[in-house]
């Protein structure tokens, strides 16, 4: 059966000065379907979802919603909306302290009085209650916002998007469980297979392929600005989706070597108490790649924090190489070759207004330092050769980082540790909203700094990434690690299953 289309875009060209960002692009979503939209970093996915938003203005190409037609160029966030395009981001928007219902007024507006202009608080608070039923989120309109679940949160997003949409709403969602844990995933997907099951149209930009695969109807993937392949999904199986998006090209799988016998303790930590955590115990060898596993609010970040010198120590002690470690500083932290790629990749490591030379140099400033000055031929010799050796793809080292895909902004970041060579190497979420190709160069520079000696901490929501990566599978739940697991002899049940206990029975001792 023919499905009609409720959007499609033909001929989009988008160019950035002398850089094509899309090149004839075109998408057709079926009315009613989910439309999963995938491309490697850098592809033009989040270009042409940009045009379609009106935040770029397209050079050419036709855009058609619902029948009606207009020039690409002529799309503005207004037209957009009118038209029925309706769009929820990675960042939510969302602010954390405010209730549900603020949180929708911020966007609807408030009601007011009409005679004194007060808010009426009651005539909100109703209006939120059915827009929650509406949309199945079993939450008061007046529970924080910081209270929900994060699948909880990306559906309210959701809510107030359509909140004042029709029946023939389209919604494009961009990386929507990009920071969800592998059971919040599931639930944000079975509630938008439910919408798309009556009628709602939706555009799914992911990078997760299982997820994709399990809800989307059709798929489109993107290389190089172009559409690289357009099918339902039950004809695109993972290995011509990764083919589409690499070129063909065979992705490089690392392989972890195994921890040599007599590797000398790296990191030792007892008893800590610092952030989320509780009397945490933890020994990691030089060349070990140690997962940690587990739900928002378990520790892992806390962990990785504290070890960094960012949260204080309440109790509990730690020892880096056999001396007792207590940095107060990451500035502590990196004199004692300690490095963090942290989870806000945007607010605590990008400089995006910087370039990539300024991103890539800024930890090893001293080497280019030549009598009073540093020496700027050295610092450009250094980012380009970080450029190559990493596949960092930008115009130019002097292109601010901001302007750079998500993947390639966490090359940038990671190279920007690892040319220091750490004795220890602390990643949060190291694949967050990054796509097959990128996650696969970034798996391989950690093993290769695993293999000449650093040790190595990845806490991740992707269960995938961590039986690809790890030797080992930390799990904590409430600040306590619960189980510490051989990752070839556990199960991806097993780790998901301890992750979400919610009482102390069953725990491995």
């Amino acid at each position: 059966m023919t499905v009609l289309p409720a959007l499609e875009a033909s001929g989009v060209v988008k160019t950035f000065g002398g850089t094509v960002a899309l090149a004839d692009a075109h998408l057709r979503v079926g009315k009613g379907t989910i439309h999963a939209l995938l491309g490697g970093n850098g592809s033009g996915k989040s270009t042409l979802i940009k045009c379609l938003a009106g935040v770029y203005r397209a050079d050419s190409g036709r855009i058609v919603v619902h029948g009606e037609e207009r020039a690409a160029a002529d799309q503005t966030p207004a037209v957009a909306r009118r038209s029925g395009l309706h769009f929820v981001h990675q960042d939510l928007g969302l602010f954390p302290q405010l209730s549900i219902a603020e949180n929708i007024a911020l966007d609807r507006g408030y009601p007011t009085a009409r005679v004194l202009g007060g808010v009426r608080w009651s005539r909100l608070e109703a209006d939120t209650a059915a827009l929650l039923e509406r949309f199945e989120i079993a939450a008061s309109p007046r529970t924080p916002v910081a209270a929900l679940r994060p699948s909880q949160r990306s559906l309210v997003a959701i809510a107030r998007a359509l909140a004042d949409a029709g029946d023939d709403a389209i919604l494009m969602l961009d990386e929507p469980t990009a920071t969800l844990a592998e059971h919040e995933s599931q639930e944000l997907l079975a509630a938008l297979r439910k919408r798309a099951n009556r009628g709602q149209t939706i555009v799914l930009v992911s990078h997760r392929f299982p997820e994709v695969q399990g809800v989307a109807d059709d798929v489109t993937v993107f290389r190089d600005g172009r559409v690289a392949a357009t099918d339902a999904m039950s004809e695109m199986p993972i290995d011509r989706l990764v083919a589409a998006m690499t070129g063909g090209a065979e992705l490089p799988h690392p392989e972890r070597t195994a921890v040599r016998a007599g590797s000398a303790e790296r990191l030792r930590i007892t008893g800590l108490h610092a952030g989320a955590l509780r009397g945490v115990d933890l020994t990691l060898a030089a060349g070990e790649i140690v997962g940690l596993a587990g739900l928002g609010g378990s520790g892992r970040s806390s962990l990785l924090r504290t070890v960094f010198g960012r949260l204080p120590i309440r109790a509990g002690s730690m020892e880096l190489d056999g001396a007792p470690y207590s940095p107060h500083s990451a500035a502590q932290a990196m004199a004692l070759d300690v490095a963090l790629v942290p989870e806000d990749r945007l607010g605590e490591a990008a400089f995006l207004d910087l370039s990539v030379r300024e991103n890539t140099s800024i930890t090893v400033l001293k080497r280019f330092w030549r009598r009073l000055a540093i020496s700027p031929s050295a610092e450009r010799s250094s980012a380009e050769a970080l450029v190559a050796a990493f596949g960092i793809r930008t115009p130019g080292i002097e292109t601010p980082l901001g302007s750079l895909s998500g993947g390639n902004q966490q090359k940038a970041i990671l190279a920007r540790w690892l040319q220091r060579a750490p004795k220890l190497l602390l990643l949060d979420e190291p694949s967050q909203g990054v796509d097959v190709v990128a996650r696969s160069e970034i798996s391989a520079h950690v093993v290769a700094a695993a293999d000449a000696g650093a040790g190595v901490i990845v806490a991740s929501s992707d269960l995938d990434e961590l039986f690809a990566l790890t030797h080992r599978i930390v799990v904590l739940r409430a600040g306590r690690i619960v189980a510490d697991l051989t990752t070839s002899s556990t199960t991806r049940d097993e780790v998901a299953h301890l992750s979400m206990l919610d009482s102390e029975e069953g725990i491995p001792t």
